[in-house]
């Protein structure tokens, strides 16, 4: 099958040279340079390419930044007993200094108005409102009744405005409910419960009123307390869709600070529940009852929830 044939070798004379041929195909070619021929590069195998884990892609919504509304409660200062006035005024300034106070509460017992029959009752209004709008400026507040003001209600709303009623709470668009009522001789009133039956379920509260309710594990003294059937009025009247909507309870009178932060009440898992100390001269020891809540409303997307701690003055 082979076949002799001649070629011209590199060094310039001619010899035989073998050439294998098998059908049509070159099996040698031993001087690809001298006939022309260029080598059949070999065909290159494509490296298979590992897969590259998928990169999840970034999502294009807005992270929510939660928003922290920050406000103050402050309750029993009873201006008009002993030097109340001026510890009033020195605790009211340290609790919205560094301006960052978007609304403040006063709970109830903010005047020693029932003292005396009421004698001086006007007197003592009038000191209380003008430190609190030369303290707060624009700083918009609400103060609830106490029992100290229960026999001159009349000048209360004069100078403090209803006795209960409900607002919006600032810098939240009306999504958040500032409720205030009157329990002031230990009781709630008529008004106030009719408030609380009418409550609506689109909105989140927040509600203030002067007596602690009597929770379970409570340490306030008994007889500053609401009794177990008031407590259990106020629990049933808000509507059961709305319960789950209040934020928190803040209350007063004890001159103590108390907090209960889930499970209040049955039906009440999530409410936190507040008791204040005092801010006065009247049965209100210093670096221990007296001083104030600092408070903060976070709005997180959907999700409402407050919390206060207390400052002690």
């Amino acid at each position: 099958m082979n076949k002799l044939l001649l070629g011209k070798a590199s060094f310039g004379d001619w010899r035989p040279v073998h050439f294998c041929f098998r059908l049509n195909m070159i099996a040698v070619n031993p001087f690809p340079e001298v006939y022309g021929m260029r080598r059949t590069a070999k065909p290159v195998r494509k490296k298979r390419l590992s897969a590259r884990p998928a990169v999840p892609k970034r999502s294009m919504a807005r992270r929510t930044r939660a928003a922290g509304i920050h406000f103050a409660v402050i309750g029993d200062s009873h201006v008009g007993y002993g030097n109340s006035s001026a510890i009033f005024k020195n605790l009211l300034s340290k609790a919205v200094r560094g301006g960052n106070k978007r609304f403040v509460i006063f709970g109830g017992d903010n005047t020693q108005a029932g003292a005396n029959h009421g004698a001086q009752a006007a007197a003592y209004y009038q000191d209380f409102k003008n430190t609190v709008d030369s303290t707060l400026g624009s700083i918009p507040y609400k103060a609830s009744i106490g029992n100290w003001e229960a026999s001159t209600q009349a000048l209360f709303t004069q100078y403090l405005g209803a006795v209960t009623g409900q607002r919006d709470f600032p810098g939240t668009q009306g999504k958040v409910k500032y409720v205030w009522l009157d329990c002031a001789p230990g009781a709630f009133s008529a008004d106030s419960l009719k408030l609380l039956r009418n409550l609506d379920n689109q909105y989140y509260y927040i509600i203030d009123f002067h007596w602690p309710l009597r929770v379970s594990g409570i340490t306030v003294d008994s007889s500053h307390v609401l009794s177990a059937s008031e407590t259990a009025k106020f629990f049933a009247a808000i509507p059961v869709k709305v319960r789950e909507r209040v934020l928190a309870i803040f209350t007063h009178h004890g001159h103590k600070f108390y907090r209960k932060l889930n499970n209040i009440y049955q039906g009440y898992p999530k409410t936190k529940f507040f008791v204040t100390g005092c801010s006065g001269d009247y049965k209100c020891k210093p670096n221990g009852s007296r001083g104030y809540y600092n408070a903060t409303l976070t709005i997180n997307g959907s999700s409402y929830s407050v919390d206060a701690y207390r400052v002690q003055v």
